[in-house]
């Protein structure tokens, strides 16, 4: 039984000696503090806990999405608290991760988020089609737009981003999926493509469909584009869409093993994926969680609704619109209280004896541990606190890339607060 974090280590296959102080075995990145407090004292224990490596996770989380957690996150703690059908709940969703990997193990998805785009991109992944499927419907797409090619003019300042016939087919296959959504005919292959080309529109390399820009998961503006055209002579260049539709959809699919695809089908219609405030989940029943593993937004340092505003334009989303709905705040002092709030609703819907794994970084350059002012408030709202684990990387292929020193800026590092729901009665 797990009454502490000692017990969750020796229950991950972790020695005991790594707990001790005399343990010969450390190296930079293994101490373990106690922190104190009105909650009591509680462990913090750091060391890497899964692979610095890149791309070690499923093929199907390789989605882009901003400010998202590896896989290896929770399935770390999903081998070690969950069963086969057990119900795991993340409330700030993403691109699914929690749930993707929740779904491969034959656990319940559940999942919220108040980004229209997350259902966009979960969903389909919980679920994916047969690439047979997927030839076949993209073959009856290039028919319908071979006999209708849709609008000639529309949208023409993308054209720093896209060839005109390029962005024709596109603007052709955005109106051929909100036809479809429209007349209730869209289906899971539907789904599952339009996730796919919302994921291509716009990237860094040949495989997007647009000219180089930034990474998928960081639109930038019309005029930022018209500059980096201007400085690197880039034009943009006809593209195959379907073509990359179909590549990217063999990547995605090529790790997923028949048990693994069984597995999805048997708790992908059992799936809950909701659209709304964290705080409110209402349509999650009392005690019907087993865990939940979630990353909340941090103090208003992503913004969503900018950095997917080509993402949001494929796919007939207000983004203004989304600008005023996905409010993070910006002051410690009220993210804390936003943070209660949703700690009240997390223990509402989780059962007794459940689990919660609450993700958070270090902001301001690492002068912020966000766990620290987050522990009382977690308390108060009727959680045990275990304790914190800190996963601290290696040296990453991202922090070469921008020119940082590991853990000099930013983090590297997870920090996760491990809480449980009594099983005592109030």
């Amino acid at each position: 039984m797990i009454e502490t974090l000692e017990d969750l280590l020796v229950e991950m296959g972790e020695e005991r000696a790594f707990l001790s102080e005399e343990s010969g075995a450390r190296t930079q990145l293994e101490k373990r503090e106690e922190l104190h407090g009105d909650y009591g004292a509680i462990p913090r224990i750091h060391r890497e806990l899964w692979t610095s490596r890149q791309r070690q996770g499923h093929s199907l989380h390789e989605i882009s999405y901003r400010a998202c957690f590896k896989g290896e996150l929770p399935a770390f703690f999903l081998n070690r608290l969950t069963r086969p059908g057990d119900v795991v709940l993340d409330p700030f969703m993403g691109r699914g991760t929690t749930l993707i990997e929740s779904a491969l193990r034959g656990r319940i998805p559940f999942g919220n988020d108040v980004n229209p785009l997350s259902r966009i991109l979960c969903g389909p992944r919980l679920q994916p089609p047969s690439l047979h499927q997927i030839d076949s419907r993209l073959r009856d797409y290039q028919d319908r737009l071979d006999s209708d090619p849709g609008p000639e003019e529309g949208d023409p300042e993308l054209e720093v981003f896209f060839e005109p016939r390029t962005l024709s087919e596109i603007r052709a296959l955005k109106a051929l999926f909100q036809k479809k959504e429209r007349e209730g005919t869209e289906d899971g292959v539907d789904r599952w493509l339009r996730m796919v080309a919302t994921n291509r529109l716009h990237g860094h390399s040949s495989g997007f469909f647009s000219v180089r820009t930034m990474p998928p998961n960081q639109a930038v503006s019309i005029e930022t584009q018209k500059k980096l055209n201007a400085r690197a002579g880039l034009i943009p260049e006809r593209k195959d869409i379907f073509a990359l539709l179909r590549k990217k959809s063999a990547s995605l699919l090529r790790r997923l093993t028949p048990d693994e695809r069984r597995r999805m089908a048997l708790v992908g219609s059992k799936a809950l994926l909701l659209q709304g405030d964290s705080r409110d989940l209402g349509e999650i029943p009392d005690q019907s969680v087993d865990l939940s593993i979630t990353s909340p937004p941090f103090l208003d340092v992503v913004h969503y609704a900018r950095d997917n505003w080509l993402r949001c334009w494929f796919n007939g989303i207000d983004a203004k619109r989304m600008e005023q709905e996905i409010t993070t705040p910006s002051k410690l002092g009220e993210w804390l209280s936003f943070m209660a709030e949703v700690f009240v609703e997390l223990l509402r819907v989780t059962r007794d004896g459940g689990f919660l794994v609450f993700e958070v970084g270090e902001v301001r350059k690492g002068t912020l541990l966000l766990e620290e002012p987050l522990l009382p408030i977690a308390a108060d709202a009727g959680w045990k606190i275990l304790g914190v684990l800190v996963n601290n990387q290696g040296f990453t292929k991202t922090a070469n890339c921008w020119g940082v020193s590991n853990n000099s800026k930013g983090t590297n590092s997870n920090r996760l607060l491990i809480l449980r729901k009594s099983r005592e009665p109030k």
